[in-house]
């Protein structure tokens, strides 16, 4: 079996991408210190998150002066993510750090006046050889009708001609009126902004390609048009609640307001099984997949082997984003009698696959602190200390609100809006109020104080849920999500209420959202995500295509 090396410096979700070269059929072999460098035939420079974090780590450890003499040496090698910025001078998410200097430039940070950011989603990544009709050539197995899954805040700008008069063939994205570099490749060298390993099959394509020494060949068929607009597609998330039932087994579940167990029996709602159901949903063409452990891990997240067993599985065979939740906080270990960072918990999680980790009722304890301690940050809660590890991109921020009818704005301190929707007694306003425990314990916190707080202390996406929606099938609530993308400037993923691919079409058109989710639509079977997507197609809303062949 050929062998690739891989650099592992603590940069995040590396078992995706040793699974990813594993099902190409080569095999993995680490570089353990700067000496082994020199002997990889093939490397690979992996990473995600903060650059100043990833590249202090790796100067320190003695890594940067034989990587560039790695790369001087003519020998195969790839970066992906941190390790396509690495090659660049700097960047300004920490400019005193430098860059390798393999590449001229500084990456800069997205605008977020028109959009949000993070940029996280499904991209593109277009040579200029593949726009041209005259050169229908393929680098690196790129194609101008793939999109690609890329989850950042800083980017190299494209300025044209600028790094082409290195010899560079550039790769292009383009976010809002942002265009970025995607994807360089000169010689020897590869780097992706973009993770391969997360991006399906076209992912694995450039992956293969990459190992097999293919940088340029042939097209081997015309680029399907119907997907070769540039810009950010429409993600559509499929999410598997997944709690013990009664007999110990780890099963999915869907509960209505938050309810799992059947009114016939009193026992948990069972829908299948956590990896055949992310293995399904992965093959109907899932943007991501969402993990909610809503046991909330009855003793410690270090004692869960059964939901890290389920990541493992589910990595090795989906190659798509993947979020867990539950339990990511300081916890106390038992054992040990020693308190557990969260950013360890969050560790262990990224170790077995996940992409991201989603906090919930913790991060509405750390908002309450906030505002109690006059906005302070104190830099020790689960969302910072993550975040400031691991990036922004890898912290989402669970929520879940509920509705409380006021008769007059004038009548709370919350932050109230006009309803389409009248309560009880015909109040014509609302406020929506954060809960905690499942839905069980509601808080003199409102969902717009809640997203505030936690966008200033890290995190890079909120899941909004609903509870007044949570089963209904009814559609998602457009006034909470206008609401809370109103007061944020990252990313938001609209979840609760979804009973059919109109529900998602109406939230994409009506609302700035950047992505939604579904669970009990698609557990049921009543709509597959194939059959969503192209309902959203037909609609004129852009969204990726699911690729089988590699």
């Amino acid at each position: 079996m050929p062998t690739v090396h891989l650099l592992d410096y603590a940069a995040g979700n590396i078992r995706s991408l040793v699974n990813a070269i594993e099902k190409l059929g080569w095999e993995v072999e680490w570089i353990k210190s700067p000496g082994d460098v020199a002997t990889a035939e093939k490397l690979i420079l992996p990473g995600v998150g903060h650059f100043g974090h990833c590249l202090s780590q790796f100067a320190n450890a003695g890594y940067a002066e034989p990587v560039i003499a790695y790369i001087e040496s003519g020998k195969p090698f790839m970066g992906i993510c941190v390790g396509l910025q690495a090659l660049f001078e700097g960047s300004s998410e920490s400019p005193a750090v430098p860059g390798l200097g393999v590449v001229k430039g500084r990456l800069e940070r997205f605008r977020n006046d028109e959009k949000s950011v993070p940029h996280i989603g499904w991209n593109s990544a277009n040579t200029l050889s593949c726009r041209d009709s005259s050169e229908q050539r393929s680098v690196y197995g790129l194609r101008p009708d793939s999109k690609y899954y890329y989850v950042h805040s800083y980017a190299m700008p494209y300025r044209e001609g600028e790094l082409e008069k290195d010899g560079w063939n550039v790769a292009t994205a383009r976010y809002g009126s942002e265009d970025f570099v995607g994807a360089i490749a000169k010689g020897n060298v590869l780097a992706t902004q973009f993770h391969p390993e997360k991006s399906g099959a076209a992912g694995l394509r450039v992956l293969k390609a990459f190992l097999e020494g293919r940088a340029k060949e042939p097209l081997l068929a015309n680029a399907n048009s119907a997907y070769t607009k540039e810009g950010l597609t429409r993600r559509v998330i499929a999410c598997l609640d997944v709690r013990a039932n009664d007999q110990g087994d780890l099963v999915v579940t869907k509960g209505d307001q938050y309810d799992v167990r059947e009114k016939s029996n009193n026992a948990v709602r069972n829908l299948g099984k956590p990896v055949q159901k992310a293995q399904q949903y992965y093959e109907q063409g899932a943007d991501e997949v969402t993990f909610l452990n809503i046991t909330s891990f009855r003793d410690t997240p270090l004692k869960d082997l059964p939901m890290l067993e389920v990541l493992r599985q589910t990595a090795a065979t989906t190659f798509v984003p993947l979020t867990i939740g539950g339990g990511i906080r300081d916890t106390l270990d038992p054992e040990t009698n020693r308190t557990v960072p969260a950013l360890e918990v969050a560790t262990l999680y990224f170790k077995s696959g996940a992409d991201k980790v989603s906090i919930g009722s913790d991060a509405v304890t750390a908002a309450e602190q906030y505002y109690a301690s006059n906005r302070t940050l104190t830099g020790k809660t689960a969302i910072e200390t993550i975040s400031e590890a691991y990036g922004a991109q890898a912290v989402v921020v669970s929520v879940d609100p509920k509705r409380v009818y006021v008769s007059d704005p004038e009548a709370t301190t919350h932050h109230a809006l006009q309803t389409s929707f009248p309560g009880p007694q015909g109040e014509r306003y609302c406020w929506y109020a954060c809960t905690i425990k499942g839905g069980r314990e509601t808080r003199d916190l409102d969902v717009v104080q809640l997203v505030t707080a936690v966008e200033a202390m890290g995190a890079g996406e909120i899941l909004l849920n609903c509870i007044d929606k949570d089963g209904t099938n009814s559609g998602f609530d457009i006034e909470l999500i206008r609401s809370v993308k109103a007061a944020v400037n990252i990313p938001v993923i609209a979840s609760s209420g979804a009973g059919s691919a109109d529900h998602f079409a109406e939230v994409f058109e009506q609302t700035d959202v950047d992505a939604a989710l579904g669970a009990g639509i698609f557990h049921r079977g009543e709509w597959t995500v194939k059959q969503v997507k192209e309902e959203l197609q037909k609609r004129g809303l852009m969204v990726r295509r699911f690729e089988e062949q590699i």
